[in-house]
């Protein structure tokens, strides 16, 4: 005889199955957090040459230097949050994304891969975490 009762699975955890995809996701969030924290983020907050050239040539001068380093250090923090996990890689992908263009256009393409190539473990972790997105949505809604 065959077995006919349904099985109901659950989109919150539709990727990371076992502890070892988890552990790994959470590996890639901690590294992708370190990167934007360390190697993109403290640059420009301590105004290091390298990244003050940049956004002079820009024009967007010390003002848009200083809130992108915000914007990614922020981001980088939300990655390790578990319930901002899932928006601030859509966050830091949207980032990428403004990054990419404005290499291409105004930098003559210079570095303009390294925008794309975070945008793909950026993705996985919004999609593998989506369920943090309903979780905030409920603390936004209860606290309103």
């Amino acid at each position: 005889m065959s077995d006919t009762r349904s099985r109901t699975v659950l989109a919150r955890s539709a990727f990371p199955r076992g502890r070892g995809a988890r552990i790994a996701l959470r590996g890639l969030q901690i590294l992708l957090a370190l990167f934007y924290a360390l190697a993109s983020a403290l640059p420009k907050l301590i105004a290091h040459p390298s990244a003050a050239e940049a956004f002079d040539r820009l024009g967007w001068g010390s003002t848009g230097m200083y809130t992108i380093g915000v914007l990614e250090l922020a981001g980088a923090v939300a990655l390790l949050i578990p319930v901002l996990q899932s928006v601030a890689a859509i966050a830091l992908s949207a980032l990428m994304v403004g990054a990419f263009i404005v290499s291409v256009t105004a930098l003559g393409g210079e570095n303009a891969a390294t925008p794309l190539i975070l945008i793909v473990p950026l993705a996985l972790i919004a999609w593998a975490r989506r369920g943090s997105l309903a979780d905030l949505r409920r603390l936004a809604v209860r606290g309103a």
